[in-house]
C-alpha cells in the first residue's frame, strides 16, 4: 500500500470526513483540539477544497516549511500540514522558529544559495528583502474563490511591483478597542462631565484618547474591587513597539494633501522620522504613560492582549488579538467591547509648506500594519505541491475555523469575513459588537490616505533604530526631538550602506500603495 493510500484510509480516524462524491459537504474536525469546539465547516468546491486536494497524489515527496513558533501561525501551519499529508500522501516537515530568529533563518539559506525550504511563513513587511527569492503566485491560484475574495489591501500587501509574490493567509491592521459598557454608562458619563466639563465619548483624536485614559486610571471603574487603568499599549522596545508608535504617528504626519512619502521624501530620500508630526506623536506617546497599568511602560504584545482582553484597561489599539480575547466565551467582558478607527489629529504636519494644516474633521489614516503571510521559494523543486498546500491552508473551511482561535494569528482578510452575521451566528457576538468590528476593519479598504509598513531592504535595521530612539524618549533619557533626530541620522546611514537607489526603488512601491491604491 502506498503512503497516499495508507494515509487516505485513515482519514476517518483523523476526523477529516467528507461525504463521498458530495460537493460542499461539511468537513468534520473532531480530533483537532480547539477545532472540536466549533464543529464542522463547509468544504467550498474549488481547487483548494478538501475534495480537490484529496485527488492529488504526492506520495514519496517531501515539502519543507519554515514557520513561526507555536502557537501564533505555527500551530495552524502544523494542523493543516497533518491534514495535507493525510489527503495527499506527502510528507510535510515544518520547522518552527522564534520571532527574533526567524528573519535570519529565512535569509541565510537565500544568501548562501541553499534550497532549504519550499514554503515560508513570515511577517509581510519583509517583502522588501525577500521578493527576489520568491516564486510569483501562478495565475490559476489567483482565480480560486478564496483568493478572489481577498480584500484589496491584502492583495496590495502580497504584491511587489506588478507581481503577487506572497500568498495571503492573514489580514492585520491597528484599530481602537474600547469598553463600550463604560462609555455607555450614564453614571460614568455624568462623573466625567462633572469632573472635566466635557462629554464622555469615544476618542476622535489622540489628545482625547490620552485625556480619557488618564481620567480612568487608578480607580475601580469596573466595580470589581480592583484598580483599573485607561490604556494598554505595546511599549516594549524589542516587542513590536515600533508598530504601536507608527499608529500614533499616522494621524500627525500622513497628510492627505501631501504625496510622495511618509517615512521618507521619495524624491530626496530624506528621512521624515524627525519632522514635527513625528515629534508630536512621540510627545503624546510619552504623555500616555500616565494612564498605563503597573508595568505598562514595558508591555509587549502579550501584555497588551491580557490587559485589555482581561478587563484591566479601558482602551487599547494594535492587532485583533486583544479584541478576540475579550470576546472569548469565558471572558468577563464578553460583548462589553467595541471597535473604532484609530484616533486622529486636527492638525497635521505638511512637509511641503513646513507648516501645520488644520482639519475640521480629524485626519485618521488607517495603518495597514504587517501581518503574517506565506510564499513559495523560487528555488523550490516542489512548487506545485507548495502552492497546493498554501491554497489548502487558506481554503474557506479551514479559514472559517482558524479565524475563531485567537492564538492562531489568523485575522480577517477576505470580503466574506466582514459580514457581521458571521461573528453573530458563529460566535454569539451581540450585533453591536459585530457591527463595530466589521465596519472598522472593512472601512480601511476605502481610504485613499493610508499608511503601510516600510517594506524596503533593511527594514529590520530601520525599525530597530526607531524602537531604540522611541524607547530612549519614553524612558526620559532624551526629549522627543533629540531622540528622533538620532533616529533620522541612523536612517541616513542605513540608506547609504544599502544604497539610496535600491531603497528608493523599493520605497516607491510603498508610496504607490499609500497615495494611490491599486
Amino acid at each position: 500500500m502506498t503512503r497516499k493510500n495508507f494515509l487516505h484510509a485513515s482519514i476517518c480516524a483523523l476526523a477529516i470526513t467528507i461525504a463521498s462524491g458530495a460537493q460542499g459537504a461539511d468537513v468534520n474536525y473532531d480530533q483537532y483540539g480547539d477545532y472540536a469546539k466549533y464543529g464542522a465547516a463547509a468544504d467550498v468546491p474549488g481547487a483548494c477544497s478538501y475534495q480537490a486536494i484529496d485527488q492529488k497524489d504526492y506520495s514519496g515527496r517531501t515539502l519543507k516549511v519554515i514557520s513561526h513558533a507555536v502557537p501564533v501561525i505555527g500551530e495552524p501551519t502544523d494542523l493543516h500540514a497533518r491534514q495535507f499529508e493525510a489527503l495527499t500522501g506527502a510528507k510535510v516537515d515544518v520547522v518552527h522558529i522564534p520571532f527574533g530568529d526567524l528573519y535570519q533563518r529565512i535569509m541565510i539559506p537565500f544568501q548562501t544559495q541553499q534550497a532549504a525550504y519550499d514554503v515560508l511563513f513570515y511577517p509581510s513587511l519583509w517583502i522588501g528583502d525577500l521578493h527576489g527569492f520568491l516564486a510569483p503566485v501562478p495565475a490559476a491560484y489567483k482565480e480560486v474563490s478564496g483568493m478572489k475574495d481577498v480584500t484589496q489591501n491584502y492583495k496590495d500587501v502580497a504584491t511587489w511591483g506588478e507581481e503577487m509574490v506572497q500568498y495571503p493567509v492573514d489580514g492585520d491592521r491597528h484599530y481602537l478597542k474600547y469598553r463600550s459598557d463604560i462609555f455607555d454608562d450614564p453614571d460614568m458619563q455624568a462623573k466625567y462631565k462633572t469632573e472635566t466639563g466635557k462629554d464622555l465619548k469615544v476618542p476622535a483624536t489622540w489628545e482625547e484618547y490620552n485625556a480619557v485614559a488618564k481620567f480612568f486610571s487608578g480607580w475601580d471603574w469596573a466595580g470589581d474591587g480592583q484598580p483599573h487603568f485607561g490604556s494598554a499599549e505595546v511599549t516594549k522596545r524589542d516587542d513590536l513597539m515600533f508598530s504601536a508608535f507608527i499608529s500614533r504617528v499616522a494621524a500627525y504626519a500622513k497628510n492627505p494633501n501631501v504625496k510622495g512619502g511618509f517615512f521618507f521624501d521619495l524624491e530626496t530620500m530624506e528621512p521624515q522620522v524627525n519632522n514635527p508630526g513625528w515629534v508630536k506623536a512621540l510627545e503624546m506617546f510619552i504623555d500616555a504613560q500616565k494612564a498605563f497599568p503597573p508595568g505598562g511602560a514595558n508591555f509587549g504584545l502579550g501584555d497588551e492582549i491580557f490587559s485589555f482582553g482581561g478587563g484591566q484597561a479601558l482602551m487599547s489599539y494594535s492587532w485583533d488579538d486583544a479584541f478576540i480575547q475579550a470576546q472569548e466565551k469565558d471572558s468577563p467582558i464578553r460583548n462589553k467591547v467595541a471597535a473604532a478607527p484609530l484616533p486622529g489629529a486636527s492638525e497635521v504636519w505638511n512637509r511641503t509648506t513646513k507648516s501645520w494644516d488644520k482639519f475640521e474633521t480629524p485626519n485618521t489614516p488607517p495603518y495597514i500594519t504587517w501581518g503574517w503571510t506565506s510564499a513559495v521559494t523560487k528555488a523550490s523543486k516542489n512548487q506545485d505541491m507548495a502552492f497546493d498546500y498554501l491554497c489548502f491552508f487558506s481554503n474557506e473551511a479551514n479559514t472559517t475555523l482558524d479565524l475563531q482561535i485567537g492564538r492562531f494569528g489568523v485575522n480577517p482578510y477576505r470580503t466574506t469575513h466582514f459580514d457581521p452575521k458571521f461573528w453573530q451566528d458563529k460566535l454569539g457576538w451581540e450585533p453591536k459588537v459585530a457591527e463595530t468590528y466589521v465596519k472598522t476593519l472593512s472601512g480601511m479598504d476605502d481610504s485613499t490616505n493610508r499608511v503601510f509598513d516600510l517594506r524596503v531592504p533593511g527594514v529590520n535595521q530601520f525599525m530597530s533604530s526607531l524602537a531604540n530612539g522611541v524607547a530612549e524618549a519614553m524612558a526620559g533619557q532624551k526629549n522627543a526631538q533629540e531622540a528622533l533626530d538620532g533616529v533620522a541620522a541612523q536612517w541616513s546611514e542605513i540608506i547609504d550602506k544599502i544604497g539610496t537607489e535600491k531603497v528608493r526603488d523599493a520605497y516607491a512601491n510603498v508610496v504607490a500603495l499609500e497615495d494611490h491604491g491599486r
